[in-house]
């Protein structure tokens, strides 16, 4: 009997020997004390302990051993409630409201922002430890019977990727409720050891502000307590955390859990299936994700049913920013974005085509009226406006001088430059104080309401420097390129500069905005975290005084010190109280100016690390398909069918993003202004996440485009309604996608191209003219022309430029294949446009043209 005990005893023990024997070689392993996974990159370990299983050990490869990221966690919860908490529920559980009676119309935002799913007070927690765990196939799967159901939690290194573990949590309820499943806390840093944390799309720094709103509102440093961030404007599924020794743990929702935003002819703009934060509910620096979020999609259970969430967690010896990119290829495959590209009219056409847009007055909503005896010009404006009479709609805007200079250059269409251009002149001299004083010099607002006969801000009644840096400088320096002569505009631009040097502060800064009536600051909370030091640069370039540019330098270096170091921006709305939005890109196309104007390599740097953070503000996520969706079209009311890409937001910006941004209704925008900055940005770095976002942004956006009009939606969810109450718009559409082509012809030639660039565009984003001076191609002076139906290409997926020699006998034409294929196509050539009889090579046929995926082709005819 004795004996047959002893063996099954050995025997047993044999089995247990035997599997863990098995688990250590998978590197995963389990006993009654002790647990770890360990492979090449990463070492796990937990003990057991009168709480349960806590973990004591997170650890990644730094050189040839394993160092701790922070202190250790291990700790898991599940939130539970009878009540539903919604999240349009405007129950504000931070009552302080800094928007004052200016901004009460933002208030409903506000509260719905701060209630109580959001500030993470919505039901109750209940921490526990696993009780149990077990190796398997593997994998350590830890389980607890806690009050409200079963839950059990599985870690599991991934095959592809050893710097990820896939976890998967499993919850079952034992009583009708509602739960959520946030992550366990993995391991935690103190404030002092942090370098860089981001959630992106909502804030980003190396600090937490304990200035709440700056932090949540403005996303200028991390806030002090662990909301939830809401995935309508999460722009990449992750939140990650870097210390100072140079390791970063990313928290990601594994691809399809984040929520589709448009399915079946709808858009789920209050659909939300993850958040994340920066912190766990302890208020420890921990990246936390939850699933489902309480009160929301899929957070109710009756008694038996169960809910899940999957996410991958990163840990290695890498930067945030590395970390960030591999989520963004690896996890959440940004080149399938790319593969799928695919246009029915191309950018090119597009230029073209909106062009017969702007010049009809009917559908341009162009208006000129008088002022002061002066006939001003510009589109009307129809959305909201500070003052504007709200039955007539009566405000007017210009938007993008340099597109318009540009347009009428390389056209040459009389029209344009005899009906639009000198009323839009006129409309910049209207629009600047010429009375002596505090504001001689200023921009008196970007508007112009025709029943009062006055300019407006926004969203307010200011003077605002970054309003006098766009509206006189930058409008007037472009309008100069093309009409250097202009005495009067010369004047203003000056008069614009020595306002900017009156108000600059000894530090180098300016004041957000004045009070109009009163001339006092009128946001002593904010800071001008603008690009306000760009105008100070054009009048350099156009004016030539020294001291412009030792003001602009003295502001550069304020800016780099107090917004780019600490992720601090401020954006350039009035109508939502300057929230941080495309103000972040002009900044850092400012400071790459800098650096090509003194050398000084720290502008360079400084634009680099700009111009990353601004990624963050273009989506990465859902994951783009092949599959059929159907959307009512805006344009013709008629049921479409589109492929779930053509919909993507994939490489998509937001106008402004965070808890109150126009992103969380409205979905990303159009504008892809940064496009031709970031193919520069790559071109520097050879960082291919520029580029290739700035393709993913600008490329195959048939379904947002309006057939009739051929301008783009600005907001994503109204798809192809076209510009709407927002005609200008297609000024700067032209003016981005025109930048873009050039920047792809510059970089694909390997720089055997280059044209000169003009000033940035107002308050949209860093794209910037041309066409006012010739550029080089291979060796050979040439302008930029554009003429209808001068070329013709039966491949859509095919951009072009064209060039005339100075001498005018020599025609460039400059083709680039957009997609990630090889492409065959045909080009034909009308030199009759030209005025040319034949040329050499011979043209009279069609042109047989092979190219490769991103490929360049340069063609060259002379005039017989």
């Amino acid at each position: 009997m004795k004996n047959s005990l002893f063996k099954t005893l050995l025997c047993i023990c044999g089995i247990f020997i035997c599997a863990a024997a098995s688990a250590a070689e998978n590197g995963v392993r389990a006993d009654l004390k002790t647990a770890s996974m360990q492979n090449d990159k990463i070492s796990i370990s937990w003990e057991k302990t009168d709480k349960g299983w806590v973990l004591s050990k997170f650890a990644a490869k730094v050189g040839d051993a394993f160092k701790e990221f922070g202190k250790p966690g291990g700790e898991y919860a599940v939130i539970y409630s009878q009540k539903q908490f919604k999240d349009t529920d405007e129950e504000c559980v931070v009552p302080e409201s800094f928007l004052g009676e200016t901004f009460k119309i933002l208030e409903y935002k506000r509260k719905r922002s701060m209630n109580a799913v959001r500030m993470n007070e919505a039901g109750d927690y209940d921490f526990f430890y696993p009780s149990s765990v077990k190796a398997e196939n593997g994998a350590l799967v830890f389980f607890k019977e806690t009050q409200q159901g079963k839950y059990s939690a599985r870690w599991q290194f991934d095959e592809k990727f050893p710097s990820d573990i896939k976890v998967s949590l499993n919850f079952t309820a034992k009583e009708d409720g509602y739960y959520s499943l946030p992550t366990p806390s993995f391991a935690s840093i103190s404030p002092s050891a942090l370098k860089w944390a981001i959630v992106p799309g909502w804030y980003q720094g190396d600090y937490i502000n304990d200035v709440f709103h700056l932090a949540y509102a403005y996303a200028q440093g991390l806030p002090d307590k662990p909301v939830i961030c809401n995935e309508t404007t999460i722009t990449t599924m992750s939140s990650i955390l870097e210390n100072k020794s140079d390791i970063t743990l990313a928290v990601t929702s594994e691809p399809g859990q984040d929520r589709v935003p448009y399915t079946n002819a709808n858009v789920h703009d209050k659909v939300w299936n993850v958040g994340l934060s920066h912190m766990n509910k302890r208020g420890e620096l921990s990246p936390t994700a939850y699933s489902p979020v309480m009160g929301q999609n899929r957070s109710f259970l009756k008694k038996g049913e169960s809910a899940d969430f999957k996410v991958l967690v990163t840990l290695e010896n890498k930067d945030w920013y590395d970390v960030y990119k591999h989520v963004i290829y690896d996890i959440y495959d940004l080149q399938k974005s790319l593969d799928f590209k695919d246009t029915k009219e191309s950018l090119t056409e597009r230029v073209i085509n909106m062009q017969d847009y702007l010049l009809d007055d009917k559908t341009s909503l162009w208006r000129v009226e008088d002022y002061k005896g002066v006939k001003i010009g510009a589109q009307a404006y129809l959305g909201r406006v500070y003052g504007e009479d709200p039955k007539k709609k009566d405000a007017m805007k210009n938007s993008d001088m340099g597109a318009a200079w540009m347009l009428a250059a390389i056209s040459d269409d009389p029209e344009l430059k005899e009906k639009r251009l000198p009323y839009m002149r006129n409309f910049k001299v209207a629009q600047q104080q010429k009375e002596p004083g505090f504001a001689q010099g200023a921009a008196l607002g970007q508007y112009f309401l025709s029943e009062k006969k006055i300019f407006t801000e926004e969203w307010d009644h200011t003077y605002e420097p970054v309003g006098l840096t766009y509206y006189t400088m930058l409008d007037i320096g472009n309008i100069l390129l093309f009409n250097p002569d202009d005495a009067e505009l010369k004047t203003l631009l000056r008069n614009g500069a020595e306002r900017l040097l009156a108000w600059q502060k000894p530090d180098g800064s300016w004041e957000v905005a004045y009070d109009q009536t009163t001339l006092e600051p009128r946001y002593p909370d904010l800071k001008d975290y603008h690009p306000t030091f760009y105008g100070l640069i054009v009048a350099y370039k156009i004016l030539g005084d020294q001291k412009y540019l030792d003001a602009a330098k003295k502001a550069a270096d304020w800016i780099v010190a107090n917004s780019v170091d600490k992720a601090a921006f401020l954006g350039v709305c009035g109508d939502v109280r300057f929230i941080n939005d495309f103000g972040t890109a002009q900044i850092a196309g400012g400071l790459l100016e800098m650096y090509e104007l003194t050398g000084d390599k720290k502008y360079l740097d400084a634009a680099i690390k700009t111009a990353r953070m601004y990624t963050s503000s273009i989506y990465t996520h859902p994951i783009p398909t092949d599959e059929a969706r159907q959307l009512k079209s805006l344009a013709n009311n008629e049921m479409k069918t589109f492929k779930d890409w053509q919909l993507s937001q994939v490489g998509l910006p937001f106008e402004h993003g965070g808890c109150m941004g126009s992103a969380a209704r409205s979905g990303p925008i159009l504008l892809a202004s940064h496009a031709a900055m970031f193919v520069k940005m790559y071109e520097l770095t050879g960082d291919k996440l520029f580029l290739d976002m700035a393709r993913a942004g600008a490329l195959g956006r048939d379904a947002f485009v309006n057939p009739q009009s051929h301008v783009a939606s600005y907001y994503w969810f109204r798809f192809d309604n076209g510009p709407g109450p927002f005609p200008h718009h297609a000024w700067w559409q032209i003016g981005w996608i025109f930048d873009y082509i050039v920047a792809e012809a510059e970089m694909r030639s390997g720089g055997k191209i280059k044209f000169p660039r003009g000033f940035i565009a107002p308050k949209v984003g860093p794209h910037r003219s041309l066409g006012f001076a010739p550029g080089d191609i291979y060796g050979t002076k040439a302008s930029f022309i554009l003429r209808r139906g001068l070329v013709s290409i039966d491949n859509p997926n095919v951009n072009y430029l064209t060039a005339l020699s100075e001498d005018g006998k020599k025609l460039f034409v400059i083709l680039l294949n957009d997609q990630t294929k090889n492409n065959e196509f045909s080009l034909k050539l009308d030199l009759s446009k030209l005025g040319w009889g034949d040329a050499s090579p011979n043209t009279s046929g069609d042109v047989k043209v092979k190219m490769e995926p991103f490929g360049f082709k340069l063609l060259e005819y002379t005039k017989n």
